[in-house]
């Protein structure tokens, strides 16, 4: 992490900024200097030397258009994020308008800036708030919005600068990894990006697939029966969790009950593998999956729930066969399964931009990582105000029962007061059951949740009001700040007299990033405020990972109302956190192992593509192997036409062969953990096991296109046919894949293959093919 020696280089590039003052000139002299700035950037000039005039043209142009001044280190933190590094800058203290300036500057050299937000909501409103700023200097700025056609989309990625969250900018990278016509792009190379609230996009959903998958007509109708006698297996006799409820596995008698249901013979025959996957899935399903806290029903469709942030993860699907599991369970229409075409993770995705930069509230506790994976320093920019927010210790209870009582009680006696309250809950259903426990007591309040997030800009807007209560999932409204006051400010200094916004949060969380983002709801821009904690022994954190485990015997507690008073639960909460955050940076560090040879691979098909439709492939296949069929077609077609066919003919099979090859690196994801018990390397066997079969890849495209040279020269298939198959796909669509399956294995090969060791893998994942089933297989076969 960066030191305060950085900051004070920097500051002496502020005193020059400030220095330079353009109030006196006039708008089209402002325009003018703007568009002579352009001149020397296309000539070559680089950033470090525009930077004092360039940020000084944006700082007038923010006065004259929005009426207010950038502050010093809203500079500083500009200058941080044009060295491309990661700035960690509290809530309130103006990142949107931070980024406006390197964003300016590296505009000017019309390569294509992208702004990556959290939302679609916060792409569209940060483009629309800043548009006068860049326009009144000569730049153009759009954004994009999930919904928009793909023209309006490739408009909006040819202005200087575009705001487009990271999700939707993947999803049309990989849109046009399908594309037959280097028209139909809309992507320009990736130059620069700003990676708004990047811990979470670098971090949290770094991992998290991005997928492109064409319907299919096939069907999940048969897991009905397998869901319908799962459905009546009986908990200890017929299955069994690991003691942290993070996996379940069927016991004999279970074996036996599934077996007699289905008629099905012995379950761990190979001819039942699809089927033992079909039974895995519904257990895991039935069993630890929960709805209103991993998933909710909302117009007849399952939502996932997002593990960090306890909002609905927009266009989230699980695998196909847990997807499906629960369309089961919950009596909804299983959905046609997808074939995945093209695939690439977030962090692989942002890791194409030759220049990167990010921003957020929370970076310093992953500033190893952000360092290891994309380059960057996390520079800490001081706040504009002192912060004088309170953060009280923690409140530990040996239950959630008299955890709930006691947060109830807080509230009411607080909110007699008029302090504005956010509680910042865990997941929707907690959520819902404070706010019901509030209501029986008459105290108002607004809940924020997984339901409802379409409104929750304009709730979190006036979470600050004199009296308001606000009951929220951990991370919604992120981006929007909580005026004391609202946005019209009535009764500001009362609030502030009464001690300003009060955040109370419900859990702690795995990651202690997502607890800081939580308390810096409160005390913005030196405002007043405070937060708390109430925890409980009980908790999703303190069962998952065996809190038991790490208090002495002779602390631990009897169950009691009171809180614990012995300061070694605060302590031993707080070192289950760093354990568990250095755990899952362990994880994702053996995780990216494991994708990056796959997205070199990825790159290779994507280049070779490329290559292809901008002509600098030559294929000679049809001339050198098949000379009568290649004459006979120059006398019907134009080379126009040959050409075309010679290409989409490659294009067509590559992409098809890559999403056969894609199938198969996701079987065996499922069960490469399993070498570890022969006491081979998995990593290393799954790494040469994709080399072989990605040489054996371009083979098997080279065969496929030769086929249908074959097919036509013998006039089984007509030119027009080939033609016509070999089109771009009509419909696709697009989503993310929750990966948390392979991350648990990952996490078992990595920390060892007991109980404890898959406890501390990850979170709620689909189900793996445990040791004790291992075992049973080869047990039974015997038989």
């Amino acid at each position: 992490m960066k030191k305060n020696t950085l900051l004070d280089s920097y500051k002496t590039i502020v005193d020059s900024i400030n220095k330079l003052q353009l109030k006196c000139i006039s708008d089209n002299e402002l325009l003018d200097r703007s568009n002579k700035l352009k001149e020397q950037a296309l000539g070559g000039i680089e950033t470090d030397k525009l930077i004092i005039e360039g940020f000084a043209l944006v700082k007038e142009a923010i006065r004259r258009t929005l009426g207010f001044e950038a502050y010093d280190v809203q500079l500083l933190g500009a200058i941080a994020l044009n060295n491309n590094n990661l700035i960690e800058m509290q809530t309130g203290e103006g990142k949107t308008l931070t980024a406006v300036f390197p964003a300016y500057l590296n505009g000017l050299y019309k390569k294509g800036v992208h702004i990556l937000t959290f939302n679609d909501y916060l792409a569209r409103r940060d483009a629309l708030w800043m548009k006068p700023v860049y326009e009144m200097l000569g730049l153009s700025v759009g954004f994009v919005q999930e919904a928009m056609e793909r023209k309006e989309k490739r408009e909006a990625y040819n202005c200087d600068i575009t705001y487009v969250t990271a999700k939707e900018a993947g999803f049309d990278y990989l849109r046009d990894s399908l594309c037959y016509d280097k028209e139909d792009l809309i992507h320009r190379p990736f130059y620069y990006a700003i990676v708004d609230e990047a811990d979470s996009i670098l971090i949290d959903e770094a991992r998290i697939p991005l997928v492109i998958a064409v319907s299919t007509e096939e069907k999940g109708n048969s897991l009905q029966r397998v869901s319908s006698a799962v459905r009546v297996l009986k908990p200890l006799v017929d299955y069994k969790t690991d003691e942290y409820s993070r996996n379940v596995y069927l016991t004999e008698t279970g074996i036996e009950h599934i077996e007699a249901e289905l008629g099905c013979g012995n379950l761990f025959e190979e001819g039942n593998i699809d089927l033992f996957a079909q039974v895995n899935s519904a257990l895991f399903a039935e069993v630890l999956l929960q709805k209103d806290v991993d998933y909710i029903v909302r117009k007849d469709k399952i939502e996932m729930v997002d593990e960090f942030t306890g909002r609905v993860a927009e266009n989230r699907h699980w695998p196909d066969g847990l997807q499906a599991a629960l369309e089961s369970k919950e009596n909804i229409e299983i959905q046609a399964k997808g074939r995945i075409m093209s695939q690439i993770t977030l962090q692989h995705f942002i890791q194409l931009y030759d220049n990167l930069a990010g921003m957020t509230g929370t970076a310093s506790d992953a500033a190893n990582e952000i360092l290891e994976f994309y380059g960057m320093e996390v520079v800490v920019i001081p706040p504009n105000k002192p912060s004088i927010r309170r953060d009280l210790e923690p409140y530990v209870f040996t239950h959630k029962e008299a955890k709930h009582k006691a947060l109830v009680e807080e509230i009411e006696k607080v909110h007699a007061t008029g302090q504005p309250i956010l509680i910042g809950t865990s997941s929707v259903k907690e959520s819902l059951y404070i706010a019901a426990q509030l209501s029986n007591i008459g105290v108002k309040c607004q809940v924020l949740n997984a339901k409802n997030d379409e409104l929750e800009a304009h709730i979190i807007e006036n979470a600050g009001t004199l009296g308001a209560v606000t009951v929220s999932t951990n991370m919604a409204g992120r981006g929007t700040d909580i005026l004391l006051g609202g946005i019209k400010g009535e009764h500001r200094e009362k609030i502030k007299e009464l001690g300003g916004l009060y955040v109370i949060g419900t859990n702690r969380y795995e990651s202690i990033r997502i607890d800081k983002q939580l308390m810096g709801r409160a005390g913005r821009q030196g405002d007043p405020g405070v937060t708390c904690f109430f925890v409980s022994l009980e908790d999703d954190l303190m069962v998952k990972y065996g809190i038991d485990s790490v208090i002495p015997r002779r602390f631990q507690p009897q169950s009691q109302e009171e809180p614990l008073s012995n300061p070694i639960f605060k302590k031993k909460i707080a070192q289950v956190q760093r354990i568990v955050q250095g755990q899952n940076s362990d994880l994702r560090r053996e995780l990216y192992k494991y994708s990056d040879i796959l997205d070199r691979q990825r790159q290779h098909m994507y280049n070779l593509r490329m290559e292809i439709l901008n002509d600098k492939f030559e294929d000679n296949l049809l001339q050198d192997n098949f000379v009568k069929l290649h004459d006979e077609l120059k006398q019907k077609h134009s080379e126009i036409e040959i050409q075309k066919f010679i290409k989409n003919i490659r294009l067509f099979h590559m992409e098809q062969c890559w999403a056969d090859y894609l199938e198969m690196v996701s079987n065996l994801k499922e069960t490469i953990h399993l070498e570890a018990i022969s006491g081979k390397d998995p990593l290393r066997e799954f790494q040469m096991r994709l080399v072989k079969e990605f040489q054996l890849l371009q083979e098997i495209i080279e065969e496929k296109i030769k086929e249908d040279y074959e097919k036509l020269e013998n006039s089984e298939i007509t030119f027009d046919e080939i033609s016509e198959r070999c089109t771009p796909l009509e419909s696709t669509w697009t989503y993310l894949v929750n990966d948390n399956s392979f991350f648990d294995k990952v996490g078992m090969m990595l920390l060892g293959m007991g109980g404890g060791a898959a406890a501390v893998a990850g979170s709620v994942a689909a189900i793996a093919i445990t040791v004790e089933a291992v075992i049973n297989k080869f047990f039974r076969r015997k038989k």
